[in-house]
């Protein structure tokens, strides 16, 4: 189970689907710094925050490529060094899209209120797997490898449930920067590919949890003699 090529096959698509993105990504993040926008990325979260009455949310830099994200627990917007200085189509781009994740905290947007939920169980849920499965076959209790098919399930549930609020935020930053003009068309442009492409790696994600526990499932109710 654990070196099946039968897994690679199962998940094949989601891979191919995860390079493409990832293609797509490079490809626009690089045309979309080459347009430029009239703020930095930092100072258009802040502004965006700041419209919204979001004064304590605080807009920090963090290290890292890419390692941009908002912290619903701190009230903190982390834009990595490249997103924080610039001043691109793709680093506002990217600003609006975390201070879209604020937005949706302050409103108590429902899905992400669920995903923060679900939190624990996508980080637990595949240890959980692993050690219920193999305790199930030492004990030969069936129960105990459906139980842990069952947690497994929380992976799957927080990137599902991840999707609308992923694309939730691109599509409030989208609109952010086309409406206070923090872009121009030409950026507008710019920012929809590059929100748009780092979209599909959502989707992904998303389909390699999904086709990974359809082979759990198939794998250990009966699918292999094995």
């Amino acid at each position: 189970m654990f070196f099946d090529p039968l897994y690679f096959l199962f998940i094949a698509p989601a891979m191919l689907l995860m390079l493409w993105a990832q293609y797509r990504i490079k490809s626009t993040y690089h045309s979309a710094m080459q347009v430029d926008a009239r703020l930095t990325g930092a100072a258009a979260a802040r502004y965006i925050l700041d419209q919204a009455g979001l004064h304590n949310v605080t807009v920090e830099q963090t290290p890292g490529h890419l390692s941009d994200h908002y912290d619903p627990r701190g009230k903190v917007l982390r834009l990595s060094p490249e997103v924080f200085n610039s001043r691109s189509a793709a680093a506002v781009g990217i600003a609006a899209h975390e201070a879209g994740h604020a937005l949706q905290d302050a409103k108590r947007y429902a899905p992400l209120v669920v995903r923060n939920i679900a939190v624990p169980a996508a980080q637990f849920g595949p240890m959980a797997f692993f050690g219920l499965v193999i305790l199930g076959f030492l004990l030969q209790q069936p129960a105990l490898i459906y139980l842990g098919i069952a947690a497994y399930g929380g992976l799957v549930f927080f990137q599902l449930v991840n999707l609308p609020v992923e694309f939730d935020a691109s599509n409030r930053a989208k609109k952010i920067l086309t409406d206070y003009q923090i872009v121009d068309q030409q950026g507008a442009v710019a920012v929809r590919k590059v929100l748009n492409a780092a979209g599909w790696t959502y989707v992904a994600a998303t389909l390699q949890s999904v086709l990974t526990l359809i082979y759990y499932i198939f794998r250990l109710t009966g699918g292999s003699n094995d």
